[in-house]
């Protein structure tokens, strides 16, 4: 079994696609609404969400990664420098907590299919090293501790464990809420 994460440029944007939205449908997320304002979506997309996105690929930071497992693509991460991420530098429930200028995980989504199957955490790593890859010194996430079983709807925030087991600390708690629990600030120092 071969991994391999990369980033989502436009040649990428189907194997993106096919995880987070194998459809296509029009009024999906897109991965949008927790990196950038409607606003932004319309004038970069011309009202297409997936023309926003697109358009997203193309710049010096894609908007994250996608993994691929025997060459499919199983998991997508959704991570950038937190100051190109217009709803987290906007954000007053989601503050920082310190001036390190940090990258941001604000999505992980495991396709359809591949759930439970190690995906997360190779996914995760693919990202850090993405972010170390463009000098990050930090990678910073926003997740849960649920009791138990979390609502899928909410599950692209990730979960305490999932963060913890690729070597994520918990370094404060933000005035955020996710299925009606509070969101967590964990991050993995990277130099």
């Amino acid at each position: 079994m071969t991994w391999e994460t990369h980033p989502v440029t436009p040649d990428r944007f189907d194997d993106f696609a096919d995880v987070i939205n194998p459809n296509r449908r029009a009024t999906h997320c897109w991965c949008l609404s927790h990196r950038i304002q409607p606003a932004e979506i319309e004038e970069l997309g011309d009202g297409s969400r997936e023309q926003a996105m697109r358009r997203l690929t193309e710049r010096e930071h894609p908007p994250g990664v996608v993994a691929y497992r025997d060459g499919v693509p199983v998991g997508w991460c959704n991570i950038g420098p937190r100051s190109e991420i217009p709803r987290l530098v906007k954000s007053r429930l989601i503050r920082p907590i310190d001036d390190v200028p940090v990258w941001s995980i604000i999505c992980v989504v495991v396709r359809s299919g591949h759930r439970k199957q190690d995906v997360t955490s190779r996914l995760i790593e693919g990202a850090v090293e993405f972010a170390a890859s463009h000098g990050a010194p930090a990678v910073e996430t926003y997740p849960v501790d649920p009791p138990g079983r979390m609502d899928l709807t909410m599950a692209f925030v990730g979960t305490r464990s999932m963060f913890e087991n690729v070597g994520f600390e918990v370094v404060g708690q933000t005035d955020a809420v996710a299925s009606k629990m509070p969101r967590l600030i964990m991050r993995r120092q990277l130099v």
